[in-house]
């Protein structure tokens, strides 16, 4: 069930307004029974690779709670795995096979392992770390092992957050769920102005710019270097605004019933350096990988080049998390280089400082740049676009499929995404009177100029 579909509409009406008629003990059950529904709307059969994540670490918890020791770490362990394997089987399998049968054939050898003709879970990486999360943090001693099934089972598939996050933590989103909310106006009108304008941002400027990506990307080699950079520019925008806008819908959805789930996103693009731009970005999954990989790994506790080496790992580890193609690879190598180069740079040079526009530009380039590799079909595309892109005529023809009208559309739509952003993160709803003038005006914007092809959110693939 998509977002941006009329059947999730129906569906989100209905839940609240259930939600909040049904007494307190039994809301869990509705949340539960409608967040299953939710996910079987893609596709039924994956909700048992869900129902077998959740009651092995449900037991887990339990387990290492009462456990001591090195039984503790063990439980630990087979949690982790059990998880991991599920992701690997799902989403690494195919490529790790395909790597070896390349490894092989340099030496004449056949691979006996077959690839698997099955379809991606959908949002698999997600509910993974979120499940992970939960144990990682029992085993810690920061959470207590749920005992109620159910309520550990909605932590795990809450709908609003269930296939693209934000990946939430135990100690914040357990808890609302033994809180009796109540209806609180002022609290339903900030939700619902945040699914207005994450709808807008989906169907109205993400979903236009996706067209002359779609149509420059899908076709690199008849394109020329201008098309190519104002495609990569484009797609730098279509990925902010297909993402934020999905988390501004499951934010302000839970919000509605009075749920708190974590902040995503907060202006990135002003970001004066990689590292300010990894705080604004994907702030849950960010968090997730400094709280449970690079601490782990020591972090910033050991010396500078095993610092440096930690930072990487992550990156590269995050890169393959977003995809099992060694684009997505190259893609989380850069930015572990680019912040590398950035504390260097700071402890090398701790004055050199740029104008913060001058900073702002190069961080949105190279943070652009390294979305070719994110966006290209192949390693072979993405090579062919740096190339095109470094020997580009500006006055070359824009070689996509719009118009001029609705060229000069979208790059007005951007400029008023960076204005708003910039002066006006949260559209304020305290007047009524003027929340309901913009509400429905957003509304009207996004039906009149929005693009209803039932695109899929970009991060739905991870």
């Amino acid at each position: 069930m998509l977002f941006n579909s009329l059947q999730f509409i129906l569906f989100f009406i209905a839940i609240t307004i259930l939600y909040f008629k049904l007494p307190h003990k039994v809301r869990w059950g509705l949340l539960l029974a409608g967040s299953c529904y939710f996910y079987m709307a893609f596709k039924p059969s994956y909700i048992l690779i869900l129902v077998f994540t959740i009651v092995v670490d449900y037991f887990a918890g339990i387990y290492i709670e009462n456990a001591v020791g090195v039984k503790r770490k063990l439980f630990l362990v087979c949690s982790l795995i059990a998880n991991i394997s599920v992701l690997a089987l799902f989403k690494y399998w195919n490529f790790l096979i395909e790597n070896l049968t390349a490894s092989l054939s340099f030496f004449s050898l056949s691979n006996p392992f077959p690839i698997l003709t099955i379809v991606f879970p959908i949002g698999l990486s997600f509910h993974t770390f979120q499940a992970m999360s939960y144990t990682i943090e029992v085993y810690r001693g920061h959470q207590k092992a749920e005992k109620h099934f159910g309520i550990y089972s909605l932590y795990v598939m809450f709908y609003p957050q269930l296939v693209a996050g934000p990946i939430e933590r135990p100690q914040n989103l357990l808890p609302q769920f033994r809180t009796e909310f109540y209806w609180d106006f002022e609290r339903v009108k900030s939700g619902l102005m945040l699914v207005a304008f994450g709808m807008f941002k989906k169907v109205v400027i993400a979903d236009r710019l996706a067209i002359v990506v779609n149509d420059a990307y899908g076709d690199v080699n008849n394109q020329n270097g201008l098309t190519l950079v104002v495609a990569t520019i484009f797609f730098a925008f279509q990925a902010y605004c297909d993402f934020s806008g999905y988390s501004d819908i499951a934010i302000g959805s839970a919000r509605v019933m009075g749920f708190k789930l974590m902040e995503n996103f907060r202006t990135p693009f002003f970001s004066r350096s990689i590292a300010e731009l990894w705080k604004r970005w994907h702030i849950s999954l960010s968090s997730w990988f400094k709280d449970y990989l690079y601490i782990s790994l020591g972090g910033n506790r050991v010396a500078l080049p095993r610092m440096y080496f930690n930072l990487f790992f992550v990156f590269l580890i995050s890169g393959l998390w977003h995809g099992a193609k060694w684009n997505f690879v190259i893609w989380g190598a850069l930015h572990g280089v680019y912040l590398i180069i950035g504390m260097a740079k700071d402890k090398l040079l701790p004055n050199m400082k740029l104008p913060a526009v001058l900073q702002i530009l190069v961080t949105f380039s190279l943070f652009t740049f390294s979305l070719i590799f994110f966006r290209a079909n192949t390693f072979t595309d993405a090579v062919s676009i740096i190339k095109k892109t470094f020997t580009l005529s500006l006055h070359a023809p824009l070689l996509v499929s719009f118009n001029a009208n609705e060229m000069f559309f979208s790059v007005f739509l951007i400029i008023f995404l960076m204005v708003k952003e910039r002066f006006f993160f949260a559209i304020p709803t305290q007047n009524t009177t003027r929340f309901y003038f913009l509400f429905v005006f957003i509304l009207i914007c996004s039906y009149l100029f929005g693009i209803f092809k039932l695109n899929q959110f970009i991060y739905f693939q991870f």
